[in-house]
């Protein structure tokens, strides 16, 4: 693994504000947990996938299931991830270190992001590791800015994934899996992005506005 020290130092660097949205390098990610509470449940599984030059790295991608004790049989209904899973699961230190590699210092792009930074960020916490300091994009609020703002359309305050992918008429066979989440994000930031070139000049500045 990388040293800890450097990569936070890395993480520390100013912003290039003239890169492109193209030839930035973007980590999709999506999280697998026993629920929504940020202080009692845990991440079940982290998937995550590069997104460069307007290109998904499928082959670059990410998927790690997390040993631990937390359980709860209810969301097992969403996710299907079982307690006895017959997979080899590190534990939640080894996976956070793993992530760590394959984020780097990457923009970070999520369907409603502060729920999975914040679950990875309380686990970074439990591990005594700092907190990520990663750029981040939200493709809910991302999509909200396609939208064209009249009285006469009805905008939701809240668009879930799968209100995404019916816009855009991206498969949900693999939705509620961590990768297969992660993949729709990455398609539905795809279609956003081409969307808002549609309208006006975007570079990659104009994405955090």
């Amino acid at each position: 693994m990388k040293s800890l020290l450097n990569f936070w130092k890395k993480e520390e660097e100013p912003f290039d504000e003239n890169t492109t949205i193209e030839e930035t390098r973007f980590v999709v990610l999506d999280t697998e947990t026993t629920g929504f509470d940020y202080d009692h449940d845990r991440i079940l599984c982290i998937g995550a996938l590069v997104l460069q030059n307007g290109t998904i790295a499928i082959q670059n991608s990410f998927e790690v299931y997390i040993e631990q004790d937390h359980y709860d049989k209810s969301t097992a209904q969403i996710h299907g991830i079982l307690k006895d899973l017959l997979v080899k699961r590190p534990s939640e230190l080894e996976v956070l270190q793993q992530f760590l590699d394959f984020l780097e210092d990457s923009i970070i792009i999520a369907h409603h992001t502060i729920f999975d930074i914040t679950m990875i960020n309380k686990a970074l916490e439990r591990n005594e590791l700092p907190q990520l300091t990663n750029k981040t994009l939200d493709t809910a609020y991302l999509y909200k800015k396609t939208l064209i703002k009249s009285h006469l359309f009805e905008r939701k305050d809240h668009y879930t994934l799968d209100d995404l992918a019916d816009k855009f008429d991206i498969s949900k066979k693999d939705r509620h899996t961590a990768l297969g989440d992660a993949y729709i994000t990455a398609i539905a930031f795809l279609k956003i992005v081409k969307k808002l070139k549609e309208k006006k000049h975007v570079n990659l500045n104009s994405l955090f506005k």
